[in-house]
């Protein structure tokens, strides 16, 4: 019995066509069963690498590469919120910022409130230098975060 659901499976074959190798496929096969399952469990991994004819091994070579993904024992909440933490930001506050999101939320850097809605990271960069500090939102910038932007921010996240 395949654990992937057959949208999964669809939409990783989608992205077949589009380059030069099957095996190329693996960083947006990846993405996809992350995004929809918050954590890349074994069973995935091996559905991949039959659908891409890697060796399980290969496919986990490249998750842990990244350490975007997680496995199940750290899945992700429903958003995951990342603290920018290079440069630009520290300078402006980030690491101070960090601290306040990890009280506010009364979960460590790494971790999920228990209410499985957010997971709390920090970020080598997020691309928003311009803006710092900033945090990412699942895929949505959010820049110039005070503290109180944060809580309000937090509030609304919880709300959700």
């Amino acid at each position: 019995m395949a654990f992937l659901s057959d949208d999964i499976r669809e939409r990783i074959q989608a992205y077949i066509p589009r380059y030069p190798s099957k095996q190329a496929v693996t960083l947006p096969a990846l993405h996809i069963v992350h995004d929809e399952l918050r954590c890349v469990p074994n069973e995935a991994i091996r559905e991949i690498a039959d659908l891409l004819d890697l060796a399980p091994a290969e496919v986990h070579d490249t998750m842990s590469f990244y350490q975007f993904f997680r496995e199940p024992e750290h899945t992700l909440g429903q958003t995951r919120l990342w603290v920018c933490r290079t440069l630009a930001c520290a300078l402006r506050g980030a690491d101070d910022l960090l601290e306040h999101c990890s009280k506010k939320l009364g979960v460590p850097v790494g971790g999920t409130t228990s209410d499985g809605k957010i997971t709390l990271e920090f970020a080598e960069c997020i691309g928003a230098c311009e803006g710092a500090p900033a945090v990412l939102v699942n895929d949505e910038h959010v820049m110039n975060v005070t503290h109180e932007r944060a809580d309000a921010l937090i509030g609304e996240l919880k709300s959700r």
